[in-house]
């Protein structure tokens, strides 16, 4: 893996850490007034500063960052493993392949942000409907990919030789053609992943993603945008939270090689 591959690596392993231990390492609660000042600036008893409520910067991030990255991983992966199943199963053409086309061409064709704007507001904003509505949104594109690979594969000689000998069509998904996509699709969940960070922290910008008095990082954003009047660094920790994530995640998707393995 190339130098900027392992530097992606480590910033998205980094989070993962932040994601998992991060609320049992917090110096404060999450909705813990802690300080008189609001949007404080850097201190050692603040290390990131306060917030406009005077919460502990520091500890809102470390909570914030848990529910950008497991839902956005959860969601990502839901999406990918439908994808991939449906994409497989309609690679070998018949009427599967037109409904499943036919279906996923008409949700993607709604704009991902009107999707889950409309979903939400009709459903009500909580963690299962963001789960749920990211890897709707994300699934279709998923499926598509993993169709299209296949479909490649499915054409190669190994695959009529396959056929020859009288192997069904479950073994050639299985030992023939997953094999050889798996490293394109590995880099389709990265890909997906970014998005549905960026379309998450979106829509808690808007007011629609985690709710308080818990928050994502694009909530804590949306919180501390007030502060930038006052030169305040609460709006900016959990903007770099997110770019440093989205950046790191690109930089493995690059480094990934893209030979197939057979």
């Amino acid at each position: 893996m190339a130098i900027s591959g392992r530097i992606g690596l480590a910033l998205v392993m980094a989070w993962i850490v932040v994601a998992l231990l991060g609320p049992g390492v917090a110096p404060h609660g999450v909705a813990e007034v802690v300080h008189v000042d609001v949007f404080d600036t850097v201190s050692r008893r603040f290390p990131l500063g306060t917030d406009y409520l005077g919460r502990d910067m520091l500890s809102r991030v470390l909570y914030g960052a848990r529910y950008t990255v497991l839902i956005a991983f959860v969601a990502t992966g839901i999406a990918a493993a439908a994808g991939i199943l449906l994409g497989l199963a309609a690679a070998a053409g018949g009427w599967i392949d037109i409904g499943l086309s036919r279906t996923f061409d008409i949700v993607i064709a709604i704009p991902s942000l009107m999707l889950a704007l409309v979903v939400i507001a009709a459903t009500g904003a909580s963690i299962p409907v963001l789960i749920g509505t990211l890897a709707l949104i994300y699934t279709p594109g998923a499926f598509r990919t993993a169709r299209a690979l296949a479909m490649g594969v499915m054409a190669l000689d190994f695959v009529a030789a396959a056929r020859a000998r009288g192997e069904r069509l479950p073994y050639i998904v299985v030992r023939e053609v997953l094999p050889n996509v798996t490293g394109p699709l590995a880099a389709d969940f990265g890909l997906r992943f970014v998005f549905v960070v960026l379309l998450l922290s979106g829509l808690s910008f808007l007011g629609l993603g985690v709710q308080p008095p818990q928050a994502d990082l694009g909530a804590l954003v949306r919180e501390n945008i007030a502060g930038l009047g006052f030169g305040a660094p609460a709006v900016l920790f959990p903007a770099v939270a997110i770019a440093s994530l989205t950046i790191g995640m690109n930089l493995v998707i690059d480094s990934l090689p893209g030979r197939r393995r057979r």
